[in-house]
């Protein structure tokens, strides 16, 4: 291995005994001021060769703390769910929320370490690691090691006993068979994610009370440390050739475009049945759609959603709203909700609002920081580049609308009761910083405008205009996908 085995002296029985009184009362302890905090979230991956203990050390973890507020998730294989949707996907699903401990068997490198995913996969790995550790997870990474002779006695062992054979899958046994190649690709995969902000821990596990002892004590010592992580000086998010060309794009829109009402109506009935005839293609049952629909207050989102929801089966879509997050998906990385929200193939999520809150109304509110802001592009391009890479068909449009004409409609809804509800306190203070918004879509325009995700920006001034470009636009790029 690529890194020395972490070994500690044999302890007598009563050494033992006393040693893990001791460490158990300290974890519990711990763990309630983790708990109490909710600062931080600790995932505690358990990799390793096979019959190196990963599940009784779980087990022990389990026991020595309060299991209530431990999540311990067991991977390998994906299962026919686990296919339908991007393979970080299931990870995400298992992250545990600010104030718990996760506990991950194989975690996100059964893909490595099997040999079923290259160095593109390692690449997404370090990237999510690093993206965790900035959202507050702690991540500590042990790999159990046994030589040779070790492994093949420990799988005996565990074959002999009735109760405990059906633990010894085939998977197992080719691992043995292949002892030195497992080895070697273990090696490469620990020397390149053993990063900064998520080392590698490699234990010798040949001795499984000691092997316990030193995951619960380092687990102890990392739950000790302060929650408080130095910080940069902050520094604004400066303008730059992506944001000239955000700017560009957003205010060389022709917003005088419109349709009239006849012309609208054929268009579309026209778009509507087109894009129904591509969803219902069997080409579309190994895809999913992604729609994402932003826009400045007032410009029509709800409006144009329903168009496209009314030439579909209500069971091939779900509506997504975004509001602000709740108590849960507080807890969690702001991506989480996202991630959760996806569809399966052959299904359609629309995002009424979405993951570009991050950069928009948070960056504005100044309930994001500047340098997580200046990471948010970076991490959103790299979730979009996922989806795109697991056959996700993603669209996100962009409405846009006159400070004018939502001017207009502001006091149009006013006026109208069955759309006072549309209307409130923070839209008009939305409205205050029209121009703050209007740098940073911009940057978001700019940043997040790639070549796998492209954004399309709807000259909204007019909604007939704005709802038939965009069923038009899903109706082409469903055709060109499919």
């Amino acid at each position: 291995m690529h890194k020395a085995l972490l070994m500690s002296s044999p302890l007598d029985g009563i050494g033992y005994e006393k040693t893990l009184d001791a460490l158990r009362t300290d974890l519990v302890n711990a763990q309630y001021d983790l708990h109490v905090r909710e600062k931080q979230a600790v995932v505690v991956l358990l990799a390793g060769i096979s019959g190196g203990g990963r599940s009784e050390t779980a087990n022990k973890l389990n026991e020595w703390m309060d299991p209530r507020h431990i999540v311990t998730r067991a991977f390998d294989r994906p299962s026919a769910i686990d296919g339908h949707f991007p393979p970080m996907w299931r990870y995400w699903q298992a992250l545990p929320p600010r104030g718990r401990i996760g506990i991950a068997l194989n975690g996100w490198y059964y893909e490595a370490l099997s040999g079923e995913a290259g160095e593109d996969w390692i690449k997404t790995v370090n990237a999510q690691e690093a993206m965790f550790a900035r959202e507050g997870v702690v991540l500590l990474k042990f790999w159990f090691h046994l030589n040779l002779d070790q492994q093949r006695e420990r799988l005996r062992q565990l074959e002999s006993d009735r109760l405990t054979r059906w633990r010894v899958s085939d998977e197992d046994r080719a691992q043995a068979k292949h002892y030195n190649r497992y080895c070697e690709r273990a090696s490469q995969v620990l020397a390149a994610t053993d990063t900064a902000v998520a080392p590698w821990h490699l234990l010798d596990a040949s001795d499984e009370k000691m092997r316990d002892l030193m995951v619960g004590r380092m687990l102890l010592d990392t739950l000790r440390r302060s929650s408080r992580r130095a910080s940069a000086r902050p520094q604004p998010v400066r303008s730059s050739a992506a944001h000239a060309e955000g700017a560009r794009r957003l205010h060389n829109l022709d917003l005088s475009l419109a349709l009239d009402k006849d012309t609208y109506e054929q268009n579309l009935a026209d778009a509507q049945a087109r894009f129904a005839a591509q969803v219902d293609r069997k080409k579309f049952a190994d895809r999913s759609l992604v729609l994402v629909f932003e826009g400045q207050d007032a410009a029509g989102k709800g409006s144009a959603i329903r168009r496209v929801t009314h030439a579909l089966d209500t069971r091939q879509y779900s509506l997504i709203p975004i509001a602000a997050p709740n108590d849960e998906e507080r807890a969690r990385h702001y991506l989480w909700r996202f991630w959760k929200n996806l569809p399966e193939r052959g299904r359609i999520a629309v995002f009424d609002r979405s993951w570009y809150g991050r950069v928009l109304v948070e960056r504005v509110e100044g309930l994001c920081s500047p340098q997580d802001c200046r990471r948010a592009y970076e991490e959103i391009n790299s979730f979009e580049h996922q989806l795109i890479e697991s056959g996700v068909i993603l669209l996100k449009f962009w409405l846009q609308i006159s400070k004018a004409e939502q001017l207009r409609r502001f006091r149009a809804r006013e006026k109208t009761p069955f759309k006072r509800f549309k209307i409130t306190p923070d839209d008009w203070r939305n409205r205050r910083k029209w121009a703050a918004y209007d740098v940073a879509l911009s940057d978001m325009l700019g940043r997040t405008s790639t070549s796998h995700a492209p954004w399309t920006l709807v000259e909204a001034e007019d909604k007939r205009y704005a709802r038939v470009k965009i069923l038009q636009t899903l109706a082409d790029t469903l055709r060109n996908h499919l």
